[in-house]
């Protein structure tokens, strides 16, 4: 009993992965993201193309086809951020990843630079979900932010707190 009165409650801030227009998760036009089959999150129309770490921690996966890359934050949390919509398509083309797997990051710390005009032309969207993959697991609390611009590294668009 005097352990759960005395535990802290730990928090963690998750940033903005690019500067652009915040977009609720809901409202990315792919099913997968929208109906949250991956998890819970929220995304980014991007307005260029320097791609941030959204939390510090562990990136635990970079995609072959360097599209997307997950981070393991300090507090669990097991973030995946998928830049643009069909993009696996492309294989690896305009995009730069700039870590690779077990580098630990810093909220704010350049991960990937990605070609949005190269985007734009060959891929449905820009849009960048930021999704929990491991939110179905029900470890976290999330406090969703309602905002509008956002910049990459700086912006808080939702706070995690274990449960």
């Amino acid at each position: 009993m005097f352990k759960k009165m005395f535990k802290k409650d730990k928090e963690e801030a998750v940033f903005a992965p690019a500067t652009g227009q915040f977009v609720k998760l809901e409202e990315v036009p792919d099913p997968v993201f929208s109906q949250k089959m991956m998890g819970e999150g929220v995304a980014v129309k991007p307005t260029n193309g320097t791609i941030v770490a959204p939390a510090a921690g562990e990136i635990i996966q970079v995609a072959e086809t360097k599209h997307a890359f997950g981070i393991r934050t300090e507090l669990g949390q097991e973030i995946l951020v998928h830049i643009g919509l069909e993009t696996v398509a492309l294989k690896g083309e305009g995009f730069n990843v700039l870590v690779k797997l077990g580098d630990k990051v810093t909220a704010g710390q350049p991960v990937v630079e990605a070609d949005l005009d190269f985007i734009e032309k060959n891929a449905s969207s820009t849009v960048i979900p930021v999704v929990v993959t491991n939110s179905m697991e029900d470890k976290f609390d999330f406090d969703w932010k309602e905002i509008t611009d956002v910049v990459a590294g700086e912006t808080v668009v939702f706070e995690a707190k274990t449960k």
